[in-house]
């Protein structure tokens, strides 16, 4: 019998980082940036930023090297969250500065709401496909950009969604924030029921995961309120459709972007820790991109905080 593994402390009922070895927790918060960089080995990247400026101009020019790298014969494209969302007018900007036509480019969201047996709609203050839109690519000149039918966005029937990535297109980079429950867009830990009450999934079975509805970790839930809903958790819906990993390991890279406002001084350098030891865990499902040929973290230098205990 495996050991019995601690209860969270967030959410009993949830598997999350909280349920982790003692020594493990000790040790990522002893990290320096220094000892984050030091992380990085064949197949994962950790790259530190001086400045926000360069951190989400570097997020920007990702989207336009993988569509500059789209043809009408070889189509190419990038997945995108929302969170962050500061390099989206980036990315219009730099299309139009620079004249690029685009229109044989792709671009995949990561994750949407589900609320009512549905996507939320682009009216909903929330909807991603919305700040998607609104940020990015209704901005981009539409001489140049690509047509509708060539963003995909997850809805409450996922099936389009998922043959889109059956459909010939390179997808060059996704790209992903991280969150309080050290998720890449809604990949949250699972409830503790069932099979897997009293261990988390293993790796292999959560990686044939594939873009489904899912049920959100009430950490998740209050992070979102937090972020983009000025605290009113009774505004963010407790369901999500989400791209999986199975998907993810469709794409060519991921790319991994934390500023400091999304998740933690400790969560930030936990997942990384556990990528550059190929430490992988689905109670902190971002673990699991040790297992991708092809990772990079991204770090605002000054969003790194420390982990030292300070009463505020």
């Amino acid at each position: 019998m495996p050991e019995a593994r601690k209860r969270s402390a967030i959410a009993p009922e949830w598997w999350d980082y909280t349920t982790l070895d003692t020594e493990l927790v000790s040790e990522v918060a002893r990290l320096t940036p220094r000892d984050l960089e030091r992380l990085s080995r064949p197949g994962f990247r950790v790259v530190l930023y001086d400045t926000l400026e360069e951190f989400y101009l570097a997020e920007a020019l990702e989207y336009i090297d993988a569509w500059r790298q789209s043809t009408e014969d070889n189509p190419a494209g990038v997945c995108g969250p929302i969170g962050p969302t500061e390099q989206l007018p980036l990315v219009a900007r730099i299309v139009n500065a620079l004249g690029l036509d685009v229109r044989s480019g792709h671009f995949w969201g990561m994750d949407e709401w589900f609320l009512d047996g549905c996507e939320v709609p682009v009216t909903h203050p929330l909807s991603f496909e919305r700040a998607d839109r609104t940020l990015c690519f209704d901005r981009i000149d539409r001489r140049h950009r690509m047509p509708d039918a060539h963003l995909h966005f997850p809805k409450a029937d996922t099936a389009p969604y998922r043959r889109s990535w059956q459909a010939g297109v390179r997808c060059v980079v996704m790209q992903g924030g991280q969150g309080d429950v050290k998720h890449w867009a809604f990949n949250d830990p699972l409830p503790r029921r069932g099979r897997w009450k009293d261990q988390p999934p293993a790796p292999a079975e959560y990686r044939k995961l594939a873009t489904r509805v899912v049920d959100l970790h009430p950490l998740t839930i209050a992070q979102n309120a937090r972020t983009s809903g000025g605290g009113n958790i009774a505004l963010v819906p407790t369901q999500a459709i989400t791209v999986g990993p199975a998907e993810t390991w469709q794409a060519e890279k991921v790319s991994i972007w934390q500023a400091g406002t999304h998740d933690n001084p400790f969560g930030q350098r936990l997942t990384a820790y556990m990528i550059g030891r190929r430490l992988v865990d689905t109670a902190v499902p971002m673990s699991l991109l040790a297992e991708h040929p092809n990772v990079q973290f991204n770090y605002y230098r000054g969003g790194l905080g420390t982990c030292a205990v300070a009463m505020h």
